[in-house]
């Protein structure tokens, strides 16, 4: 069973950091790419960053680029997505999920929901001004 479980998210003040981790099971990690979207209320499901399983090439949305660093350890089957700098506009739930996307898919632009097959639950993240 393939199964994807975040964690990480909480409340911080603006200009704070935190890191959320994604522990992927049940499939060959290096045979996916993994990307983090976000949710905000009221608004549509966005990616903001993603990392293919098996080189490594990674993508940033130009709103997150400069402060978020998605990063994986394929031992442990986790990404992790360091976020610093945070900004009130990065309050949303965040996803991470799982899609078989070629690295040079990766690299080419933002995750979009439909390539991505399986999905975490969200965490919280809520960044106060």
């Amino acid at each position: 069973e393939v199964q994807l479980v975040e964690s990480g998210g909480g409340l911080v003040q603006a200009g704070g950091s935190l890191r959320l981790s994604c522990a992927a099971s049940g499939f060959t990690f290096d045979d996916y790419a993994i990307g983090w979207f976000r949710q905000a209320p009221g608004k549509e499901r966005e990616g903001v960053s993603s990392i293919s399983g098996s080189d490594g090439s990674t993508y940033y949305t130009d709103s997150v680029k400069g402060r978020f660093t998605i990063s994986s350890d394929n031992a442990k089957n986790t990404v992790y997505l360091q976020m610093n700098s945070l900004k009130p506009e990065d309050t949303a739930v965040y996803y991470c999920a799982a899609g078989g996307i070629p690295p040079l898919a990766v690299v080419a632009g933002p995750p979009l929901i439909y390539e991505y097959h399986y999905w975490g639950q969200g965490t919280q993240v809520t960044v106060s001004s």
